[in-house]
């Protein structure tokens, strides 16, 4: 059993950084932060869960069978991330790209001690809590400094050189024009080997820069994930399911004009429009497998929402399930998001498998949280650097939506721009 309270916080911005701070004493973190980002279907200002009591760590093979059993026996919070390479799981595909980083499938831990920050209300949730073991942390949380940040800036490397790219555009197109697919998200790795980072002020760095709603540093052992996504995959709430789509981007410039002009070009763009109502009707017939009937509506289609770094299009898609419906095979019938994906699903992950050099793994996965009452939110990691400490390998990907309206080049623009906020922290 969990014992729980309130607690209020006289700075809530400062008790989330102390927190986090705190956070790197474990093996196992997961810190969530929306940054304050107005958003309709917000929970928490921010989230963390660390120290496991239970745990469960595999591969693709039947991953949401033993996930769901996981789940229903801890009925309790839980913790973690699917990784793309469930696809595997849930179709008759493979992940046979080259893989530096080496995380596991699927990683979720029940913590000892969960912190969950709304406004200057803090909700505590520790198992087995011992005589003063909250007064003790609570005081080593607020007492947190922040240790001497050396920087080890690496070299990056690209895995696929601008012509290569140009050229495996160029076939994603040839498959589209035969009707093969008519969408497929297609993306390229950044890495750098023999590196040593301080993942705790490279996340701040890279969170300081986006401050998106999305945002996570992730922690299992010698495991990192540094997040600064913008995108919510899906979220349950009682009986509603929530998915946010996001396709379509365009650049910010400081200057107001310029930058409202980069707006309206964006919500008028029918290449970015259509790229976003084909995902939008993916997303529909895949929450239509649990939905009951007649109840998945577009809530809103290609809003504009701005960012520190882009404009983005996002689609918000609702539905309604019977309260028998297990939450696992909510994620597993809409797995792997298909923003991330393209259009048809299946056949769009069977060609992008044979054009991309790299193992997507968590890039493009999702990391997020179920309740004791079977509720759950999960986002999608994009804009993210992940990090193996153990083999001192980094890595981070972007990619775009190739369409039959779609330019290489500038596909190949976007990729950068998308690419931009990890650019500048790492590097002078």
């Amino acid at each position: 059993m969990r014992t729980h309270f309130s607690k209020p916080i006289l700075n809530p911005l400062q008790f989330k950084q102390n927190l986090l701070l705190w956070s790197q004493q474990f093996r196992e973190v997961v810190f969530l932060d929306s940054n304050n980002y107005h958003q309709n279907y917000g929970s928490y200002d921010c989230m963390l869960a660390v120290d496991a009591f239970t745990s469960i760590k595999t591969d693709s093979h039947n991953a949401f069978d033993d996930l769901k059993q996981y789940q229903q026996q801890t009925k309790d919070w839980l913790f973690g991330y699917l990784s793309y390479d469930l696809k595997n799981d849930t179709e008759k595909l493979q992940s046979n790209n080259y893989d530096g980083l080496q995380f596991p499938d699927l990683f979720f831990f029940q913590p000892k001690k969960l912190f969950l920050l709304k406004g200057n209300q803090l909700e505590v949730h520790y198992l087995r809590l011992c005589d003063d073991e909250f007064d003790l942390d609570f005081d080593e949380i607020i007492h947190c400094s922040e240790p001497e940040n050396v920087v080890d800036y690496p070299t990056i490397k690209h895995r696929i050189s601008k012509e290569s790219y140009l050229e495996k555009v160029g076939i994603l197109l040839e498959h589209i024009h035969s009707g093969d697919i008519y969408e497929a998200n297609f993306c390229m790795e950044f890495f750098a080997e023999n590196t040593i980072i301080e993942p705790f002020s490279l996340y701040n760095k890279l969170n300081a820069i986006s401050t998106p709603p999305f945002a996570t540093f992730f922690k299992n052992n010698y495991h990192y994930l540094l997040s600064a996504s913008p995108e919510r995959y899906i979220k349950k709430e009682g009986s509603k399911i929530v998915s946010q789509p996001i396709k379509g981007t365009a650049k910010r410039f400081e200057e107001e004009t310029l930058d409202d002009q980069s707006k309206v070009a964006l919500e008028k763009n029918p290449k970015e429009r259509s790229e976003n109502v084909m995902i939008v009707d993916l997303v529909r017939n895949d929450l239509s497998k649990t939905a009951l009937k007649g109840s998945v509506n577009v809530e809103e289609l290609c809003g504009i929402y701005t960012f520190k770094q882009v404009h983005q299009m996002i689609s918000t898609i609702v539905s309604e399930v019977d309260s028998g419906i297990s939450p696992i095979d909510i994620l597993k019938t809409t797995f792997p998001m298909g923003s991330m994906t393209g259009a048809p699903k299946i056949s769009a992950m069977n060609i992008i498998e044979n054009i991309e050099e790299t193992k997507r793994g968590l890039y493009s996965g999702s990391v997020g949280y179920f309740t004791p009452d079977n509720d759950f939110d999960f986002n999608v990691i994009i804009r993210s650097i992940l990090y193996n400490a153990a083999e001192n390998y980094l890595s981070f990907s972007v990619g775009s939506a190739i369409t039959a309206l779609s330019d290489p080049e500038l596909e190949y623009e976007e990729c950068m721009l998308k690419a931009k906020a990890m650019f500048a922290v790492l590097s002078e």
